[in-house]
């Protein structure tokens, strides 16, 4: 599975920074970092261009010269995003013109060797050769000149920047069942739950804020019953990933956070990195994502987990640190987690403690629980059976004088799990009755750990509209 190129957009306050980055991720929301020493949000979205999707991360207003205060510590954020970027585009302000801070941020760009995009923004209605021209002598190439706020030049911009960098992202798995209707004696046979054939090892990315326990959980994995473990390089920079073996499964971890190499990132910044925990969920099977007990549930265990479930991901919960609490502050936690994160509730929740290895073994069964859901074959059939039996007990609801009719069902991709239901009028499926039919394939199929989705076909109705 490929991981998604970052794009980092740096430049001097006010340049248009986020004005671009909405337009590259449009209607996407975006990930905040909300951990402690950040001074100015960072804003992390994901954008496509064609088959290309990207991240794409918004930074505050660059003054690397700066050595103390807000300033300093926001300059020492955007470094680190630089750091651990694909490409940066370097904006600079076609109306104010060239200034000192821009020959401040040139000079610091190419001392650090990435490869930089020069977009000269907010050149509406002025000819192209005038708006860049004094920009030439910040020696970063030739520079693009766009409008992040009427659009114009964006496409191209965002093309040249992501020249070899990313793959197609690739399409859905194809299946034995397809789109045509069974038949009716194709319903009454016996098509039971096929288990997959899982011949890749378990890619199991560990995540949580900084101080939760991820080293030490994973030091606990590596020092019992280790077969093999070693350090494989991964497809970005710094990340590491390291195999083993245990109980006759077989895993890569991919590390979030402690186990970087030092060589190409800045002593000087924070231990989490959000990019590092995105390009992690997106390249694994199954994330482990863990909560410290002796802490409340943050905002950004929220997002974190938000990015979780978009992706699609298979997940466990590990509560971390739970024997260091009494019971009325297990009763807290607890309390924290079902109001905060209540959307996880297809996940397996365990309280564990990393430190003394309680409560590992029974993770890592849920790991594999979860791997087996997100990658197993449903039937057609079987499906359908359940489709109807889901149907009889509790029919959607009409929409004026329609009711929808469910005919079938069969699957459609894998991790996640997609289920595409046929029928008529199914436009009209309320998000209520959605979940239900969730909630019914889950616990047919026994899915947990996994999300699942549900895809509505509608035949085409010649009569709808007389």
């Amino acid at each position: 599975m490929s991981v998604k190129p970052v794009v980092v957009l740096v430049g001097r306050p006010n340049v248009g920074k986020s004005t671009l980055f909405n337009r590259l991720t449009r209607s996407r929301s975006a990930l905040v970092a909300d951990f402690s020493g950040l001074t100015r949000d960072r804003h992390y979205g994901e954008g496509r261009v064609g088959h290309t999707p990207f991240i794409v991360v918004d930074t505050g207003g660059f003054e690397p010269v700066a050595k103390t205060g807000i300033l300093h510590q926001m300059a020492r954020q955007t470094k680190q995003a630089i750091a651990e970027a694909d490409v940066v585009i370097f904006m600079v302000d076609a109306r104010a013109g060239l200034n000192a801070h821009d020959h401040d941020i040139s000079r610091l760009l190419r001392k650090l060797g990435q490869r930089v995009i020069l977009c000269v923004n907010k050149a509406e209605g002025m000819q192209h050769g005038s708006a860049v021209a004094e920009f030439h002598e910040l020696g970063l190439g030739l520079p693009v000149a766009i409008s992040a706020a009427h659009g114009d030049g964006i496409a191209d911009l965002i093309e040249h920047a992501l020249e070899g960098l990313g793959e197609p992202a690739p399409e859905e798995l194809e299946f034995d069942a397809d789109d045509t209707e069974p038949t009716e004696a194709s319903l009454k046979t016996e098509g039971e739950v096929v288990e997959p054939e899982i011949k890749h090892r378990i890619k199991l990315a560990v995540v949580g804020r900084p101080n939760v326990g991820k080293s030490t959980l994973i030091n606990t994995l590596l020092g019992e019953e280790r077969v093999i473990a070693f350090d494989m390089p991964g497809t970005t920079r710094d990340a590491i990933e390291i195999e083993f073996d245990r109980g006759g499964k077989q895993y890569t971890l991919i590390d979030t956070a402690g186990l970087r190499k030092r060589g190409k990132v800045f002593e000087a910044i924070e231990k989490f990195s959000v990019i590092k925990t995105l390009q992690a969920i997106e390249a694994c099977n199954v994330v482990l994502l863990m909560i410290d007990a002796q802490h409340e549930v943050s905002e950004q265990d929220a997002h974190i987990a938000g990015f979780i479930l978009e992706t699609g991901r298979a997940l466990v919960v590990a509560i971390n640190k739970w024997d260091g609490l009494d019971e009325e502050q297990r009763e807290k936690i607890q309390r924290e987690f079902d109001r905060k994160l209540r959307f996880l509730s297809f996940a397996r929740v365990h309280t564990i403690s990393a430190l003394r290895g309680q409560g590992i073994n029974t993770v890592l069964r849920s790991v594999n629980a979860a791997h087996a859901a997100a990658f197993m074959k449903l039937s057609t059939p079987r499906l359908t059976r359940e489709l109807q039996a889901a149907v009889e007990q509790q029919p959607p609801p009409r929409k004026g004088i329609f009711r929808p009719k469910m005919r079938y069902a069969h699957q459609g991709g894998q991790n996640p799990p997609l289920i595409i239901v046929h029928g008529n009028a199914l436009d009209a499926i309320s998000d209520s009755y959605r979940r239900y039919l969730e909630n019914r394939f889950r616990d047919a199929f026994e899915l947990a750990g996994t999300p699942l989705r549900i895809e509505f076909k509608s035949s085409y109705n010649p009569f709808v509209d007389h």
